[in-house]
């Protein structure tokens, strides 16, 4: 029996340290998670039904394979982080990944997803594919302008998400201009951009994770999304108490 509880309280210490060295991994780039702007649908949503419907939409960077696959993704975790933080608030998170289309493409499906699901906030995740085709940037960023008035007119708020950083494609993929349309985008749109491709350059550089392994193994991907998911509750909730503030000063 002692040896039955000596090993139950090693595995449990394992969890912990496990959990405490994630959280530890993910909040070294925690800084570069900022709020600009505030996502008034949803508090406004929040507030009436107590409840948050968020898609994610974007291409398979935001998918992991397997058969634990979707429960690990950042979809996913963002959903469980959320339930966390916001209690007696039913969260759902519908992601919707579709390889190999452009910004363009994306935007034609939003108004079928806007119908379907009725979403109070969009996570966009764009940019790479437009790069790898060359794309004129300058058609990338009307795109953007334009499908942030679909959006909102649906009844979203949205946030930006950037292209993932790996240091094997970094050097290949002239993916800086899209980037800078994505940023300049949200700025003059007042939209918050989540810098997946700057989070991820750090963890690199600082040796956090291995994004070369992180290709090749499950686990590495997996936390790499884990992350991912915490960090992007983290900016929603950042954005929340924005709105909470400039609501409670225009009474």
């Amino acid at each position: 029996m002692r040896a039955l509880a000596g090993a139950l309280f090693a595995l449990l210490a394992s969890v912990t340290i496990a959990s405490a060295g994630m959280e530890e991994a993910c909040s070294v780039a925690a800084h570069l998670v900022q709020a600009d702007a505030g996502l008034p649908r949803v508090a406004a949503e929040i507030a009436k039904s107590h409840s948050l419907t968020i898609v994610v939409a974007g291409t398979t960077s935001s998918t992991l394979p397997g058969t634990k696959g979707a429960s690990l993704a950042y979809p996913a975790r963002l959903e469980v982080a959320l339930r966390e933080s916001l209690p007696g608030v039913a969260v759902k998170v519908v992601p919707y990944a579709t390889p190999r289309r452009t910004a363009a493409e994306m935007a034609e499906t939003f108004p079928k997803i806007i119908q379907n699901d009725k979403p109070t906030l969009v996570v966009w995740q764009t940019g790479t594919y437009d790069a790898m085709q060359g794309i004129a940037p300058e058609l990338f960023q009307n795109t953007l302008e334009q499908t942030v008035d679909v959006l909102r007119d649906g009844g979203a708020d949205i946030i930006f998400m950037n292209m993932q950083y790996s240091p094997r494609t970094d050097a290949v993929l002239a993916s800086q201009a899209y980037a800078e349309a994505i940023r300049w985008v949200g700025l003059e749109s007042g939209i918050n951009l989540f810098d997946r491709q700057a989070l991820m350059r750090h963890w690199s550089e600082l040796g956090t994770f291995d994004l070369l392994a992180a290709t090749k193994s499950l686990d590495t991907a997996a936390q790499v999304h884990e992350c991912i998911g915490g960090l992007l509750a983290d900016l929603i909730l950042q954005a929340l108490k924005m709105s909470e503030t400039e609501s409670r000063e225009t009474k």
